[in-house]
């Protein structure tokens, strides 16, 4: 069977046309549609959603404000509750002065005793003083205090321990040397938050028992 296309050019494209137009407009409508669907929702939201939630809100802060108004007491629990709450800062924060007595042990020459020590925690600074056989024994001394180092458990990089190490005053007799050394020391060796391991030069004696003089 022979077809022929009895529409002229120009009907076809009229009728191609005409369905542009309708489906544009179909589309149009429906982001229209789409669009004041959205901007309704949004506005009740805003609107009625949002205020009701501010209200609810509003409300039970009223509530429980009153409630604590109500309290008892209110202001001294209020204080006893802060200071509970500093009292693991301040336990954190006070010096390990149980680590002082192994620290000497370890730094003392074993042929020096001490009949005196001085800490002062909130300047970091130390006086030792004590006795020796002679004034090398002091001068070992205070050359292990200037070459002793730390590491702590959450830092193994060595740092100097003891700073502006000096031999303040000294004597020699028939019997002996005395000395005092004064010095500052790195307050993290005595920070109880932190394991603090000593790096004493090998010169030093790390075996000693009986550092202070009895009855001084």
């Amino acid at each position: 069977m022979v077809q022929f296309n009895l529409l002229p050019n120009i009907k076809l494209e009229y009728v191609k046309a005409r369905r542009t137009k309708y489906l544009v407009t179909f589309i149009s409508i429906v982001v229209g549609g789409v669009a004041i669907l959205v901007f309704a929702v949004s506005l009740f939201v805003v609107d009625v959603a949002q205020k009701k939630s501010l209200s609810d809100l509003n409300t039970d802060i009223g509530k429980y404000s009153k409630q604590l108004r109500g309290t008892k007491d209110l202001s001294e629990i209020l204080t006893v509750q802060n200071q509970l709450n500093t009292l693991t800062a301040l336990h954190d924060g006070k010096p390990a002065a149980s680590r002082l007595f192994d620290y000497i042990t370890q730094l003392t020459p074993a042929q020096a005793s001490l009949n005196k020590l001085t800490v002062d925690f909130t300047g970091n600074t130390m006086s030792i003083g004590g006795t020796a056989p002679s004034l090398d024994t002091v001068s070992l001394y205070t050359d292990t205090l200037k070459a002793t180092h730390y590491t702590t458990d959450k830092n193994t990089n060595q740092t100097a321990a003891f700073s502006n190490v000096v031999l303040t005053n000294f004597a020699r007799d028939d019997k002996g040397a005395t000395f005092t050394i004064t010095l500052s020391f790195d307050p993290v060796i005595f920070q109880g938050t932190s394991a603090v391991t000593l790096i004493v030069p090998s010169t030093a004696s790390a075996d000693q028992t009986n550092v202070f003089q009895a009855g001084k």
